[in-house]
């Protein structure tokens, strides 16, 4: 099996990659945050520091670019084979309203004839391989077997499918009999993404779907960072190496970043995943959570690290209150 880390926009940036890789190294491809391409063939300073080489050493990292426009896009990928990359991720899954109401990201799929004339047009004129990840439809799961007729006629490194469509957002269950459907009809490599929060889960995945070779965790990694290892060897997180792996990040994070203000809320941004694998962790996440300085977050993490210990299974996602 592959496994790849989905992009999470504000918190997989290359300080996290970096990290994980360096304290877990068992990611096959890390897809890093989405590109916004643009006429003016710009990038914003996130986006340049994300895909420099220099902050990638040592990992596979996939750039994904979110647009509908067929020209920005093929501007973009050529920019980004000067820069190395020889695979280009196409974003046809983001629900966000902001980006959904212009007919970008999962918005797009709605648009069947555009989205086929723009999938004609890359194909045509890239240089570079062309994944895609894509959600299943935007307001029904039928939607998807005109979609996967659309996918079918261009040679694409992999089709990542998350079986949601764009209005369910991360509510509700992946759709488990289209994934299926998808699984049988795709005439491109597939990849399955969506609600792998535990070794139970994958486990129980594989068993129904033997015959995927690549899945693709974000939420569940995101929350516990050890959890491919965990899938791999059944050896539970170490709290050790957990507090080592947010060090580094919180030390990078300082590094790079002018004014507490900012540092802690990119560590409250990890912490709202991971804090749920430690026992008794409520008033620790109050604790993190109203911290105002650096010096009072790091009493509230180091207490947290000294007096609970993590929870084999343990996870935000292992509760039903929380999905």
């Amino acid at each position: 099996m592959k496994f790849y880390f989905a992009p999470m926009e504000g918190i997989t940036g290359y300080v996290y990659r970096r990290a994980h890789a360096h304290f877990f190294n068992n990611v096959d491809k890390y897809f890093l945050p989405f590109i916004a391409a643009n006429q003016h063939g710009s990038f914003s300073t996130r986006e340049l520091h994300d895909i420099l080489p220099e902050h990638n050493e040592g990992v596979v990292a996939i750039p994904q670019i979110l647009t509908n426009n067929a020209e920005d896009f093929i501007r973009t990928s050529r920019q980004l084979q000067e820069f190395g990359y020889n695979e280009i991720n196409l974003n046809l899954g983001c629900p966000s309203g902001t980006v959904v109401t212009k007919n970008k990201g999962s918005g797009f799929l709605s648009q069947k004839e555009a989205l086929d004339q723009f999938l004609e047009e890359i194909f045509a004129q890239s240089l570079t391989k062309i994944s895609i990840k894509t959600r299943i439809g935007k307001d029904s799961a039928e939607e998807f077997y005109e979609l996967i007729e659309i996918f079918n006629k261009y040679p694409m490194e992999e089709l990542i499918i998350h079986p949601r469509i764009q209005k369910d957002y991360y509510k509700n269950k992946p759709n488990m009999e289209i994934f299926k459907e998808g699984l049988a009809l795709s005439k491109n490599p597939v990849c399955y993404n969506g609600d792998l929060f535990t070794v139970e889960h994958y486990e129980n995945f594989t068993k129904a779907y033997p015959n995927v070779e690549m899945v693709m965790l974000g939420r569940g990694l995101l929350a516990n960072p050890g959890l491919i290892r965990e899938i791999k060897s059944h050896k539970p997180l170490d709290k050790e190496v957990l507090k080592a792996f947010h060090d580094r990040i919180y030390a990078d994070y300082q590094g790079i970043m002018s004014g507490e203000r900012n540092v802690l809320f990119k560590m409250k941004e990890s912490w709202f995943y991971m804090i749920y694998m430690f026992s008794n962790h409520e008033k620790y996440a109050k604790k993190i959570k109203k911290a105002q300085r650096l010096s009072d977050y790091e009493l509230a993490v180091e207490s947290l690290f000294r007096e609970q210990e993590i929870v084999e299974g343990a996870g935000m996602f292992s509760s039903k209150s929380i999905e």
